[in-house]
């Protein structure tokens, strides 16, 4: 019998997909007015914004209303790391299962799904650390936690991402050596 997951992956993934385009909207429509000299890539600015200094500088530039925009984008990324961790793992178990079962490769699909997940982990303390800047406790410890946690989750989505492309690479070229032959 199938599990459930395996009859109804095609929804499942859609569905996510969907909601994951509709979080990306609506965090995009947050993150408009927070982007300016100072804050060139607006929240991922103040992500990686480092020292003290900098997310200072950052907050600076805000006015109460992008504040708030800031704020709203912080609480709806505690969604968001949901929902797009569970679709990049979601599609790497996919591609994983279709491509590497009983092979060597598929523990680095496994790896990079519990991956996806830490990243979704340091997501979480990076946007706690960014809220405790918001709320005026500038601290160093804030702006380097904010920091390190976003690049860490920055390399491991990237990761994710180009064994999925390299993934559905291969899976293309195969399907057209199948047809070609």
């Amino acid at each position: 019998m199938e599990t459930y997951l395996q009859k109804h992956k095609n929804r499942i993934t859609l569905a996510l997909l969907l909601v994951v385009i509709i979080s990306m909207v609506a965090m995009r429509v947050f993150d408009a007015p927070l982007k300016n000299e100072d804050s060139l890539s607006g929240i991922v600015s103040f992500e990686l914004a480092k020292t003290k200094d900098a997310s200072v500088r950052i907050l600076d530039s805000w006015d109460p209303q992008e504040k708030i925009n800031a704020g709203l984008s912080l609480g709806l990324d505690f969604l968001f790391l949901i929902l797009y961790s569970s679709f990049i793992a979601l599609l790497i178990f996919n591609i994983n299962n279709r491509l590497w079962k009983d092979q060597p490769l598929y523990k680095v699909g496994r790896l990079l799904i519990a991956a996806v997940f830490l990243a979704a982990l340091f997501d979480a303390i990076e946007n706690l650390a960014l809220i405790q800047l918001l709320l005026g406790d500038i601290r160093q410890i804030w702006s380097s936690l904010a920091y390190y946690f976003a690049a860490a989750k920055f390399i491991i989505l990237i990761l994710c991402i180009l064994y999925l492309l390299l993934n559905w690479l291969l899976l293309l070229f195969k399907q057209i050596s199948v047809q070609k032959t």
